[in-house]
């Protein structure tokens, strides 16, 4: 799966975590996105569910056997809404 594709889709189901975040103690955060709204992920992890703002935090996301490192600010936005977005060539 290219990055484009990534970014386009709904995240709802990928494991991902938390790599870089404005709150700090996100920072390190893994596990299963349950739930995306416009602006947050909501992640669910062994200890429960967590929400991450998208704008503030970087992600690492596992696809099958690749890894992506996402910023999320390319999230924002409802999954049918990032469809339409452009990205680079």
């Amino acid at each position: 799966m290219a990055m484009k594709e990534l970014v386009q889709r709904t995240w709802i189901g990928l494991e991902i975590a938390v790599v870089e975040a404005r709150n700090k103690s996100l920072v390190g955060l893994k596990g299963k996105v349950v739930d995306e709204s416009k602006e947050m992920l909501t992640v669910q992890t062994a200890t429960g569910e967590k929400k991450v703002v998208k704008e503030q935090a970087r992600f690492q996301v596992y696809d099958q056997d690749k890894q992506f490192l996402v910023d999320g600010k390319l999230l924002v936005g409802r999954p049918e809404e990032r469809i339409k977005k452009r990205f680079g060539r």
